[in-house]
Protein backbone atom coordinates (compact mmCIF):
# COMPACT_ATOMS: atom_id res chain seq x y z
CA UNK A 1 0.00 0.00 0.00
CA UNK A 2 2.96 2.33 0.55
CA UNK A 3 4.54 1.24 -2.47
CA UNK A 4 1.71 2.99 -4.10
CA UNK A 5 1.02 6.01 -1.74
CA UNK A 6 3.62 6.65 0.09
CA UNK A 7 1.77 9.61 1.95
CA UNK A 8 -0.95 6.50 3.28
CA UNK A 9 -2.13 7.30 6.55
CA UNK A 10 -2.28 4.61 9.48
CA UNK A 11 -6.03 4.64 9.51
CA UNK A 12 -6.11 3.86 5.87
CA UNK A 13 -3.18 1.07 6.38
CA UNK A 14 -5.17 -0.12 9.09
CA UNK A 15 -8.37 -0.59 7.30
CA UNK A 16 -6.60 -2.27 4.46
CA UNK A 17 -4.71 -5.03 7.00
CA UNK A 18 -7.99 -5.71 7.98
CA UNK A 19 -7.38 -4.07 12.16
CA UNK A 20 -8.43 -1.08 13.79
CA UNK A 21 -5.88 1.61 13.64
CA UNK A 22 -5.52 1.46 17.45
CA UNK A 23 -4.14 -1.82 16.94
CA UNK A 24 -1.26 -0.24 14.74
CA UNK A 25 -0.82 2.42 17.34
CA UNK A 26 -0.39 0.00 19.76
CA UNK A 27 2.67 -1.96 17.78
CA UNK A 28 3.91 1.57 16.12
CA UNK A 29 3.90 4.94 18.23
CA UNK A 30 4.14 6.90 14.66
CA UNK A 31 3.89 6.50 11.13
CA UNK A 32 7.88 7.08 11.29
CA UNK A 33 7.97 3.95 13.48
CA UNK A 34 6.09 1.65 11.13
CA UNK A 35 8.25 3.11 7.95
CA UNK A 36 11.13 2.72 10.13
CA UNK A 37 9.71 -1.25 10.46
CA UNK A 38 9.47 -1.75 6.92
CA UNK A 39 12.23 -0.24 5.64
CA UNK A 40 14.42 -2.53 8.40
CA UNK A 41 12.55 -5.79 7.11
CA UNK A 42 13.50 -4.78 3.43
CA UNK A 43 16.98 -4.64 4.05
CA UNK A 44 17.43 -7.65 6.40
CA UNK A 45 15.51 -9.06 3.72
CA UNK A 46 18.19 -8.08 1.08
CA UNK A 47 20.89 -8.63 3.46
CA UNK A 48 19.39 -12.30 3.59
CA UNK A 49 19.13 -12.29 -0.39
CA UNK A 50 22.62 -11.72 -0.57
CA UNK A 51 24.20 -14.18 1.95
CA UNK A 52 22.17 -16.75 0.25
CA UNK A 53 23.29 -16.29 -3.07
CA UNK A 54 26.57 -16.83 -1.69
CA UNK A 55 28.54 -14.41 -3.70
CA UNK A 56 32.16 -14.83 -2.56
CA UNK A 57 31.95 -18.44 -2.84
CA UNK A 58 29.41 -19.93 -5.45
CA UNK A 59 30.18 -20.03 -9.18
CA UNK A 60 29.87 -16.66 -10.59
CA UNK A 61 26.70 -17.45 -13.25
CA UNK A 62 24.96 -19.32 -10.30
CA UNK A 63 25.49 -16.90 -7.56
CA UNK A 64 24.16 -14.01 -10.00
CA UNK A 65 21.32 -15.62 -10.63
CA UNK A 66 19.70 -16.90 -7.52
CA UNK A 67 21.12 -12.57 -5.98
CA UNK A 68 18.55 -11.41 -8.76
CA UNK A 69 16.16 -13.60 -8.16
CA UNK A 70 16.16 -13.13 -4.12
CA UNK A 71 16.13 -9.58 -4.48
CA UNK A 72 13.18 -9.91 -7.37
CA UNK A 73 11.32 -11.35 -4.72
CA UNK A 74 12.25 -8.91 -1.73
CA UNK A 75 11.39 -6.19 -4.30
CA UNK A 76 8.17 -7.81 -4.87
CA UNK A 77 7.36 -8.38 -1.38
CA UNK A 78 8.59 -4.64 -0.07
CA UNK A 79 7.89 -2.48 -2.72
CA UNK A 80 8.65 0.62 -0.50
CA UNK A 81 10.12 4.29 -1.80
CA UNK A 82 14.19 3.49 -1.40
CA UNK A 83 14.31 7.54 -1.69
CA UNK A 84 12.56 7.77 1.52
CA UNK A 85 14.32 4.43 2.61
CA UNK A 86 17.77 6.16 2.54
CA UNK A 87 16.92 8.55 4.09
CA UNK A 88 17.23 6.53 7.68
CA UNK A 89 20.73 7.34 8.32
CA UNK A 90 20.62 4.11 10.36
CA UNK A 91 19.61 2.36 7.24
CA UNK A 92 22.41 4.13 4.78
CA UNK A 93 25.16 2.25 6.25
CA UNK A 94 23.86 -1.38 6.08
CA UNK A 95 22.66 -0.98 2.42
CA UNK A 96 26.34 0.58 1.39
CA UNK A 97 27.87 -2.74 3.07
CA UNK A 98 25.42 -4.34 0.77
CA UNK A 99 26.41 -2.57 -2.16
CA UNK A 100 30.46 -3.19 -1.53
CA UNK A 101 29.37 -6.66 -1.48
CA UNK A 102 27.54 -6.57 -4.96
CA UNK A 103 30.16 -4.32 -6.15
CA UNK A 104 33.02 -6.72 -4.80
CA UNK A 105 31.05 -9.91 -6.51
CA UNK A 106 30.84 -7.98 -9.76
CA UNK A 107 34.12 -7.10 -10.39
CA UNK A 108 34.89 -11.12 -9.59
CA UNK A 109 32.06 -11.76 -12.52
CA UNK A 110 34.52 -9.58 -14.35
CA UNK A 111 37.56 -11.14 -13.22
CA UNK A 112 36.11 -14.66 -13.93
CA UNK A 113 35.08 -13.34 -17.68
CA UNK A 114 30.96 -13.64 -17.42
CA UNK A 115 31.24 -9.69 -17.98
CA UNK A 116 32.86 -7.79 -20.10
CA UNK A 117 35.77 -6.07 -18.73
CA UNK A 118 36.57 -2.51 -19.82
CA UNK A 119 33.03 -0.76 -19.46
CA UNK A 120 32.83 2.56 -17.47
CA UNK A 121 33.78 2.26 -14.18
CA UNK A 122 30.30 1.41 -11.96
CA UNK A 123 28.33 0.61 -15.16
CA UNK A 124 27.03 -3.41 -13.81
CA UNK A 125 26.64 -2.38 -10.30
CA UNK A 126 24.06 0.57 -11.53
CA UNK A 127 22.56 -1.23 -14.59
CA UNK A 128 21.94 -4.25 -12.34
CA UNK A 129 19.79 -3.18 -9.62
CA UNK A 130 17.76 -1.05 -12.71
CA UNK A 131 17.20 -4.13 -14.83
CA UNK A 132 15.91 -5.90 -11.24
CA UNK A 133 13.52 -3.18 -10.42
CA UNK A 134 12.11 -2.87 -13.99
CA UNK A 135 10.91 -6.11 -13.90
CA UNK A 136 9.59 -6.82 -10.64
CA UNK A 137 7.36 -3.97 -11.61
CA UNK A 138 6.61 -4.48 -15.47
CA UNK A 139 6.75 -8.25 -15.49
CA UNK A 140 4.54 -8.76 -12.35
CA UNK A 141 3.66 -12.59 -14.46
CA UNK A 142 6.72 -13.83 -14.18
CA UNK A 143 7.84 -16.07 -10.96
CA UNK A 144 11.12 -14.69 -9.52
CA UNK A 145 13.02 -17.34 -11.42
CA UNK A 146 11.59 -16.57 -14.84
CA UNK A 147 12.14 -12.94 -13.86
CA UNK A 148 15.68 -13.54 -13.04
CA UNK A 149 16.27 -15.37 -16.25
CA UNK A 150 15.37 -12.13 -18.04
CA UNK A 151 17.33 -10.14 -16.30
CA UNK A 152 20.90 -12.17 -16.60
CA UNK A 153 20.27 -12.79 -19.62
CA UNK A 154 20.09 -8.74 -20.65
CA UNK A 155 22.80 -8.43 -18.59
CA UNK A 156 24.91 -10.43 -20.24
CA UNK A 157 23.79 -10.74 -23.51
CA UNK A 158 22.13 -6.91 -23.86
CA UNK A 159 19.38 -6.40 -26.79
CA UNK A 160 21.84 -6.85 -29.78
CA UNK A 161 20.81 -9.68 -31.97
CA UNK A 162 24.24 -11.39 -32.36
Amino acid sequence: MLAADPGASIASIAAEAGVDRRTVYRRFDSREELLAAIYESRLSAIEHAIEDARLREAPVAVALHRYVENVIAVNRTWPVDLARMLAEDSVHARRDASIREVDAFLARATDEGLLRPGLPEGWASALLPQLMHLVSRQRPELSPAQAADLVVDTLLHGLGAS
